[in-house]
C-alpha cells in the first residue's frame, strides 16, 4: 500500500523512553504495553521531552503503516494500537491517552508510542487509573474523524444556508465534484476543547470564508490556485487546518468544549462551509469505529465506492507549508 495516501493522520506522541514509572510495580520501567501496565502505578515525563508527530496511514485490518511523512519511526512500518490509558495528576485532572506499538517486519516491539490528548508537563506525577483493552480504536477514530462545529453555515441544494447542527439525514447538500449529494449519516459528539480535540478558527475573510469557520484539526479545506505560490506543481489542493494556524488569522481554539459533527455521504465529497471548500467525512478502517454497530456491520468494511481516489494527489505535503502565513498566500494564491 502506498504510505502516501490521503487517509493519514499526524499524531503528536512520545517514545517509551521518555516515560518512566517512578512509584509502584513497575518502578524504573519505561511505559510498556497494556499487559505489563499495573494499575496505580506513577508515571513521569523526563525532563525537556517534546512529542513529534507520526504519521498514520489506515490499513484494512484496523492497524496501520507509518506515512513517508512521519518524523519519527520507519515509514511503512506496521502499528498496532494497543489500549486506551486514564492518568490522573496531583490535582485531580484526568489526561487521556492512546498506547501505540510499532512491530518490525518479524512482528517483534520496534517502539511503544503514548499518544496523549492534552498535554502532559515533565516532572508531574501520573497515577495510572484505566487501562482499557476494548475501546482503543473508537477513541482514535474520534480524533481523526473530520468534523464541523456547531454553528457552521452548509451550502444546500437549493443554495441556502443551513447551521450543521440543524441538518438531518436525507437532506440535500451541494457539493464540488458531484453536484446534488444525499446525507447518509450525521455523527456528534462533545468533548473538551484540548490538545488533539481543540479546533482550529480560521477567521472570517482568511480564505474567503464568510464567516469565521471552525473544524477539527485534521480537517481538509479544498484550494483552487491560480497561480502556484506555494510550489506544489498543481492547482487543487488539500490542505490540513493544523498546518494554517499562524497564531493571528488561523488559531487554535482551546479551551471549554466543543460540539462537532460529521456528515457522511455516500462517497468523499468536497462541500462549502461558511462559503468555501472543506472535505467530508472518509470512511476506512481507522474512521468505521464511529458509525452505530448496525450501520457498520451492513456497510461492511466499507461504504461500497467510499474512498478518497476521487482527490488522490491534492494533498499538500507539511513542508510546503512552512511559511510565516500560508494561509495569506493560499488566498493570494485563489486570486480572489
Amino acid at each position: 500500500m502506498s504510505t502516501g495516501s490521503l487517509s493519514s493522520t499526524s499524531v503528536p506522541v512520545y517514545v517509551s523512553g521518555q516515560i518512566r514509572a517512578t512509584d509502584g510495580a513497575n518502578t524504573g520501567d519505561v511505559i510498556s504495553f497494556s499487559s505489563e501496565l499495573i494499575l496505580d502505578d506513577i508515571y513521569e515525563m523526563e525532563f525537556g521531552a517534546e512529542p513529534a508527530r507520526l504519521s498514520l496511514v489506515a490499513r484494512d485490518d484496523a492497524s496501520f503503516a507509518i506515512g513517508h511523512d512521519t518524523t519519527i519511526g520507519i515509514p511503512g512500518a506496521v502499528v498496532h494500537l494497543d489500549s486506551a490509558l486514564v492518568f490522573m495528576s496531583p490535582d485531580g485532572s484526568i489526561s487521556d491517552a492512546l498506547l501505540l506499538v510499532e512491530v518490525d517486519p518479524q512482528g517483534d516491539v520496534a517502539e511503544i508510542y503514548l499518544l496523549p490528548f492534552s498535554a502532559l508537563a515533565p516532572k508531574v506525577e501520573y497515577r495510572l487509573v484505566g487501562i482499557d483493552r476494548e475501546h482503543a480504536h473508537n477513541k482514535f477514530a474520534q480524533v481523526a474523524c473530520v468534523s464541523f462545529t456547531r454553528g457552521t453555515q452548509i451550502t444546500m441544494a437549493s443554495g441556502a444556508q443551513c447551521p450543521v447542527e440543524d441538518l438531518v439525514v436525507g437532506d440535500r447538500v451541494l457539493t464540488r465534484d458531484d453536484g446534488v449529494q444525499t446525507l447518509r449519516w450525521i455523527g456528534t459528539s462533545t468533548t473538551r476543547a484540548v490538545g488533539e480535540f481543540a479546533p482550529i478558527r480560521i477567521a472570517a475573510g482568511t480564505l474567503n470564508n464568510t464567516a469565521d469557520l471552525l473544524v477539527s484539526p485534521d480537517h481538509r479545506l479544498f484550494i483552487y490556485q491560480r497561480t502556484d505560490e506555494l510550489g506544489a506543481g498543481r492547482s487543487e489542493l488539500l490542505v490540513k487546518a493544523r498546518h494554517l494556524v499562524n497564531g493571528t488569522s488561523v488559531t487554535v481554539d482551546e479551551g471549554g468544549f466543543v460540539d462537532y459533527f460529521q456528515l457522511l455521504f455516500d462517497s468523499h465529497q468536497i462541500i462549502y462551509a461558511e462559503g468555501i471548500a472543506a472535505e467530508s467525512m472518509l470512511i476506512n478502517s481507522r474512521t468505521r469505529p464511529v458509525l452505530p454497530a448496525d450501520m457498520a456491520q451492513s456497510l461492511g468494511l466499507h461504504i461500497p465506492g467510499h474512498s478518497d481516489l476521487p482527490h488522490a494527489g491534492m494533498d499538500v505535503s507539511e513542508g510546503l507549508l512552512k511559511h510565516p502565513d500560508t494561509a495569506a498566500l493560499l488566498k493570494k494564491a485563489s486570486g480572489r
